[in-house]
């Protein structure tokens, strides 16, 4: 078939956007959750919120997992499947670190663009709680001896601490791909200039604006309730701590290096979550009567050194941006992951966003330094708060962005279309 001939490419569009409280891991409200059933709870949810669809429409189940093992492997998007009683449809778990249930999102929407399907889950889980029972990572013994050198060289950065950071390719040596994220923190913070104070700063803003975002109900409304094993409810984040100072963050400890900059209180907490979207053509919609949230408009992702991991939502937002016929200043909304307010604030700057931009556009609800970061899940849950800002808002058009463990950055330009 000519290329004149083919088809025009359907638009993906997501129908439905739901995502669970976040928990403290170990010690908050879905510390006693199993990935599974957490999950479960969340997709039920997303689907009870399009009534009209049959679930049995569904093509397949894309499950973001950071790190799929223990209770959080065995392919866990098929156990969630078989739980919700659809034992004919498919899943399959995906790993891209913290852009984990993003992938799905961009996998969802691949498949509806060529064709191959109408109706997709992109969903994302992550309970840092339960790793007791096992993770992906972390086995003695199963890093490859070619980072040897490299992660040793980290490891004497940690513990003597470093005023630059300078590339060990130039040099002729590998990076370090198993670099501990707060180290890579540290290296962005040093290579971009970021000062302890700046970071404090904005770590504070993320508190307070999470907080009054909270009290306007802003949260509540994208928080579906989870009925925990007592029979109680979950239904409010537990890690905001609205009123926030920055005298209380500027006296906190560096944790990654005696000399850091990167503390408690400016890098996002360890959690538990899960967050839903339900993505699907835009002509079955229409088909359907269902009144799309928003479109999918283009994604992007890209690659860096692993050492400045914080940096690849430069690169992947402007791939992103590049394909939607789109710049920054076209966005009304810049949700970037707060892994670190170490890689936000030079990201924003990459990104070609001034100090009035930040300020007006970017997390403007709060991010993950107050929210949380349950790894597979941020991807699916940024997506749900940004769909759920547009319309607080009245916007049209945001960017979802993050950086990526092993040093990658994703990105997805939203359009809202009610």
């Amino acid at each position: 078939m000519s290329s004149a001939a083919r088809p025009e490419m359907p638009d993906a569009v997501i129908v439905s956007a739901v995502r669970s409280p976040i928990g403290r891991a170990r010690k908050g409200s879905l510390a006693g959750m199993r990935p599974d059933d957490l999950t479960t709870q969340v997709v039920r949810a997303a689907l009870d919120a399009v009534p009209q669809l049959d679930p049995t429409e569904i093509e397949d189940l894309l499950l973001g997992c950071g790190l799929p093992g223990g209770e959080q492997g065995h392919n866990l998007a098929r156990i969630v499947a078989v739980e919700l009683g659809l034992d004919t449809l498919p899943g399959v778990t995906v790993t891209r670190y913290c852009s984990s249930s993003l992938q799905t999102a961009r996998m969802a929407a691949h498949a509806i663009r060529a064709g191959e399907g109408d109706v997709f889950l992109a969903a994302g889980v992550e309970t840092v709680s339960r790793f007791d029972k096992g993770s992906s990572d972390g086995l003695p013994g199963t890093h490859s001896p070619s980072f040897a050198d490299a992660e040793a060289r980290t490891e004497r950065v940690a513990a003597e601490g470093a005023d630059s950071w300078h590339d060990p390719r130039a040099d002729g040596a590998v990076p370090d791909a198993y670099i501990a994220m707060g180290q890579t923190a540290e290296n962005v913070a040093l290579r971009e200039g970021v000062t302890r104070e700046e970071m404090d700063h904005f770590a504070v803003r993320s508190q307070n604006r999470a907080g009054t975002s909270l009290a306007d109900g802003f949260w509540a409304r994208e928080i579906t309730p989870i009925t925990l094993g007592d029979g109680s409810i979950a239904d409010t984040d537990d890690s905001p701590r609205p009123g926030t100072t920055y005298d209380a963050v500027a006296s906190l400890e560096p944790v990654f290096r005696p000399d850091g900059r990167v503390t408690a209180g400016n890098a996002c907490p360890l959690n538990d979550g899960a967050a839903t979207l339900v993505i699907m053509s835009a002509s079955r919609a229409e088909a359907l009567g269902i009144i799309p949230l928003a479109r999918i408009v283009s994604t992007g992702v890209s690659a860096l050194s692993p050492e400045i991991m914080g940096l690849g939502p430069i690169e992947a937002s402007g791939r992103a941006l590049a394909r939607a016929g789109m710049t920054i200043d076209d966005v009304d909304l810049v949700e970037i992951n707060e892994a670190f307010a170490a890689q936000v604030i030079p990201s924003a700057r990459g990104l070609g966003m001034s100090d009035d931009a930040m300020e007006q556009k970017l997390n403007v609800h709060g991010g993950s330094i107050a929210v949380g970061h349950p790894f597979g899940m941020t991807g699916a849950r940024i997506a749900t708060t940004l769909i759920n800002g547009l319309r607080t808002r009245d916007a049209s058009i945001g960017l979802e962005t993050m950086c990526v463990g092993g040093g990658q950055g994703m990105a997805m330009v939203l359009e809202r279309l009610s």
